[in-house]
């Protein structure tokens, strides 16, 4: 049988870094006496393929469409950021972003401009937005904005629209943010953060559904004591990571809880 393939897109921000997360988790992979090949699946290629295969060992996945169960998967580990808005603990958060030369000061200075997501099953880009803005809405003014552009797909989408004016304001996830500005810095230097959604659950290595229970229970072992090892420490830095967390399915019952509270609002979407 050919080994399990595992992959880090979703946080892949430069090559250096993405050669970082092979190399963390070929370690990782290699404490868990579990055979795994990374595979290579660069944007703009969908995720949903992916996550959808039978032979996922260990990926990146959003805490949301795991809550939406629109994969067969199993949650394994969150990474734990380092940062100060982590606490130590595996969650993060959406920063809403404009231009540094903006003239915008608070997100309510956006309103009635131009704004933009990713999908509508991404949680930092469309539900934490969304979540975000439900709070702004009153009867007089149940839209926000002028123009909603949907399907940007990707952080780097959402940074690019920002940057050249395709849009005033957008989602960007906090830790592709915080690895984006260490690693890359001419690409955040043109845009600053407006406000910071609530914090919730970091996106999960995952696999596949038909993984066998005991692999699942070896990669989630090693993951967490990752951060003991002592090879870990320039991992550590390079991917800004403090550990490892274990999740399961329901650690993401928040993010449904944010949809729900929406929906319930007639807030289907950010808009």
């Amino acid at each position: 049988m050919a080994p399990l393939i595992m992959n880090a897109r979703m946080y892949a921000v430069t090559p250096e870094v993405e050669r970082g997360w092979r190399e963390l988790l070929e370690q990782v992979t290699r404490e868990a006496g579990v055979e795994l090949r990374y595979f290579s699946y660069p944007a703009p290629q969908p995720l949903e393929p992916l996550w959808a295969r039978e032979d996922l060992g260990l990926a990146f996945m959003c805490g949301y469409p795991i809550a939406l169960r629109l994969a067969p998967v199993t949650p394994i580990a969150a990474p734990i950021p380092r940062a100060p808005w982590a606490q130590g603990r595996a969650v993060y958060r959406t920063d809403l972003i404009v231009r540094a030369d903006a003239p915008y000061q608070r997100i309510e200075d956006t309103f009635g401009a131009r704004a933009g997501y990713t999908v509508a099953h991404s949680h930092s880009g469309y539900n934490a937005f969304r979540h975000h803005l439900l709070g702004y809405r009153t009867a007089e003014r149940p839209k926000l904005y002028g123009e909603m552009l949907g399907n940007l797909i990707t952080a780097r989408n959402v940074l690019d629209s920002v940057l050249t004016g395709r849009i005033d304001v957008g989602p960007l996830d906090a830790y592709w943010h915080l690895l984006a500005a260490r690693h890359a810095p001419q690409l955040t230097a043109g845009v600053r953060v407006l406000a910071s959604t609530a914090v919730a659950p970091m996106p999960a290595l995952v696999a596949a559904a038909a993984v066998p229970q005991a692999t699942v229970e070896r990669l989630r072992a090693a993951l967490l004591r990752a951060a003991g090892r002592p090879w870990f420490g320039a991992f550590g830095e390079l991917l800004q990571l403090d550990g490892f967390a274990a999740v399961t399915e329901s650690s993401y019952s928040q993010t449904l809880d944010w949809e729900r509270e929406a929906r319930a609002a007639g807030y289907d979407q950010p808009a």
